[in-house]
């Protein structure tokens, strides 16, 4: 059995409260992560077509 598999079977054995509280945390988690991956590929310039988009459409705004 993966490791998938096992959580699948113990997060459907889980109380109410219990599935609340993981469902907040792994959201929480979830939004943490996506933050470090967005911060790692803006440092890394990634992220730099976004920037020259928007400055261009800028620009064209201006002329």
């Amino acid at each position: 059995m993966t490791q998938i598999e096992l959580l699948k079977k113990h997060i459907a054995k889980l109380d109410d409260d219990s599935f609340s509280k993981l469902r907040e945390w792994f959201l929480d988690f979830d939004h943490i992560r996506w933050d470090k991956k967005l911060e790692s590929d803006s440092n890394n310039g990634k992220l730099d077509f976004l920037i020259n988009a928007a400055l261009a459409e800028h620009q064209s705004w201006i002329f």
